[in-house]
Formats: structure tokens, sequence, C-alpha cells
């Protein structure tokens, strides 16, 4: 468990390479938080298995099996923490685990990960992870059989980018996030923040096949970025939350991504089809009716309804931290990176460093969907309206 940078893939890639090649005919699980990071950060990322391995002992790589094969009958099959029941039936002697705090069905896919590591005398499990406060991560952390090891984006400075290091320590040095994100360590909730874990964790719907009640609305919320800098720019926060026809409300993705205006508009339109929305609302404060314009350049069918934010972020969250609060709020697997936001977010924080700090994109996309969902007043945009 380390920062950013710190070498937990090389770590992870070695550690599988290592035995592979001196134990012959062994099953391993590369279990990543997507398919898509199993590829291209477990196997071919510049610190993945096959930069690792010895131009002697070169795995065969089949992505269409989604396997690696060694030359001495070793095997080792990715998977995803989005799609726990791809861990039932295949057993092994050894798993990597990466990103494990990032998977969207963490104890699901966990547990069948644990039961399906059973082969051999001592199976053992390799997680590499940058620290993130949830139950199963705590609780991993909590069993005695866990051995911890810690490390810091300073200890491997020596070995990152110029670019990059300047970069993460101006983003995160001298904040309470960069005790997570630089030094590795695992943060309980934010004293200032204004939603907090239990506001969240017990409400969550964290077995895929769970039957869901039937939606009255899906909505799309976007909070769209200006700018589309990978190293400096915001995010275009884009999150689908529903209302069922029990009264309660459910977040049942995130999209949100750094893109030019049009690859986020794309993400948007793809976002609405896939989960069948019925709107799109959108802050139009930065870039007015160029957003609509830009959205409905990928699709003119779509609803959609542009917002403006005439009060702050503080007063616009409050309502929905409400709705938090009544636990009628669920969250549909883990997110991660918008929870992050959500219980690290302090807008007294915010406001002391506003210009120096990325905007909580995500927790903005989440707020206006659920504002729209839960029938409060959202004020339509108006030539001239000021923040």
């Amino acid at each position: 468990m380390a920062g950013r940078g710190a070498g937990k893939t090389r770590a992870g890639s070695e550690w599988v390479t290592l035995l592979a090649e001196t134990c012959p005919g062994i099953r391993i699980a590369l279990v990543a938080s997507s398919a898509g990071d199993a590829r291209d950060v477990m196997i071919e990322g510049e610190s993945g298995i096959m930069e690792c391995t010895s131009p002697t002992c070169r795995p065969l790589y089949e992505p269409s099996k989604r396997r690696l094969t060694w030359p001495n009958g070793s095997i080792a099959t990715t998977f995803s923490g989005e799609n726990p029941e791809e861990l039932r039936g295949p057993q092994f002697h050894f798993a990597w685990c990466d990103e494990l705090g990032k998977w969207r069905y963490q104890d699901e896919a966990w547990s069948n990960l644990r039961l399906a590591t059973r082969l051999g005398s001592h199976p053992q499990t390799f997680i590499s992870t940058t620290p993130r406060t949830t139950p199963r991560l705590r609780a991993i952390l909590a069993d005695p059989n866990t051995v911890l090891t810690t490390g810091t984006t300073y200890d491997n400075r020596e070995n990152l980018a110029e670019s990059f290091y300047t970069q993460i320590i101006t983003e995160y040095e001298g904040t309470r996030l960069g005790r997570q994100e630089l030094m590795g360590e695992l943060l309980l909730d934010h004293p200032g923040a204004l939603w907090t874990w239990e506001m969240i964790e017990p409400h969550r719907i964290t077995d895929p096949t769970r039957q869901l009640p039937t939606m009255n609305r899906i909505v799309v919320g976007v909070d769209p970025a200006v700018t589309d800098d990978p190293n400096t720019s915001d995010e275009t926060g884009i999150i689908v939350a529903a209302r069922g026809i029990n009264g309660h409300f459910y977040v049942l993705d995130d999209q949100s991504l750094i893109s030019s205006p049009l690859g986020w508009a794309s993400a948007v339109a793809a976002t609405y089809h896939r989960h069948r929305a019925s709107l799109v609302v959108a802050e139009e404060n930065n870039g007015g009716k160029l957003i609509e314009e830009n959205i409905r350049r990928m699709d003119t069918r779509m609803n959609y309804r542009g917002v403006r934010a005439m009060v702050n972020k503080q007063a616009r969250a409050e309502p929905i931290v409400l709705l938090y609060e009544r636990g009628i709020v669920h969250h549909v697997g883990n997110f991660t990176d918008l929870e992050q936001q959500m219980t690290e977010w302090d807008p007294a924080e915010a406001s002391q460093h506003r210009g120096r700090r990325k905007s909580p994109d995500r927790v903005d996309a989440l707020v206006w969907a659920l504002t729209e969902l839960s029938g409060r007043r959202i004020l339509p945009y108006t030539p001239g309206m000021t923040r």
C-alpha cells in the first residue's frame, strides 16, 4: 500500500514473474478494477508483467483468452472487479490484485477470489493499491494473516520522470489528500467534509445480481470542463442517477473523465443511451449554450436541460447530503473516485485554496442529477445571469 508512483505495479509484476518462472504449472489470477486495466497496466504497462519477464522465459499473451502462458506451463488469467461472477469456477495457486480500493464490487470479487485461491500447500494473494477508505480494504488490513508493506512517492523519485514528480507534488503536497496520494496513508473521515462514509456504506448495494426496483426516471448529471490538458484540467463530471418507484435514489454509474469537448460529449451521449436515461442535466456556468450545442452534436434526440449555479457549491450540496443522511440514496457498487471526492471535499478548505485545487466535478454532477430527481427547484439558464 503506497503513494502514487511508488512502484506498486512493478512489485506485483516482479512477484508474479518470479512465481511463474520458478513454479512450473501454477495457476495465477490477475484481478484489476476493469478489464482494460488488467491488460493496459498489469500485463502491457511500462511496469507490467511483459516488461519484467526475461527474454528466455517470456510468456505467450493471448488477449482474446485473457491469458498469459509461460514456457514451463504456468498460466495467469485476467479478471475484473466489475464482474465478480467470472471468479466462480476457476481455481488458483496465487493471485495478484491491483488497485483493490477501486474495484466496483469489492466484497463479491474479493470473496469469490478467496474461495478460488485454494491450490497448492500455501496459496497467497498479493495486493498492490493506493490506500482507499473502503470497508473491504480496512478488513484486509485488520486480518492477522495480512503482511503490510508501505511506501511513498518520494521513495521512488529516481525512477520517476521529473515532470510527473513535480506535477504530483504541486497538486498534493501539503494537503490532507497528499498524505494518501504521496505518503500512502489510509485516511478516515475528513472532519470538514459534508459527506461521511457512514452516510454511504450502510446503504450501498454490493451484490451485482440483486434486483433493483423499477426506476421512474434516470438522469445523467454533467459538470463540464472547459479545457482538456491532462495535467492541469478539471474533469468533466458524468454521473448517472435514478429514482425508484420506492422513492429511493440510486447512483448507477460514473463516467467522469478528462477529455476534449467532443470527447466528453461523446461520453455523455453513450452513457445516456446505455442507461436509457430520460434527461441530461448539465451546468452551463462556464460555456453557456455552447455546452448544449456540444452535446447535441452527438445526438439531437437527447432530452437536455441546462442549469445555472445561483448559489455556491456547499449550498447546492447540502439538500443532497440530507438525502444521504435519511438513508435513501444507494450506490450500486463502489464508485471510489466519486466517493473520495464526497468524503474529502471540505468547502471551507476549498474556498481558502480557490484556484489551486481542482474542482470536485464528480460531486457537482452527482448533485445536479439528484437535485433533478428529488424535485428541488433548478434554475434554468437565462442569458446575462452571473454566478
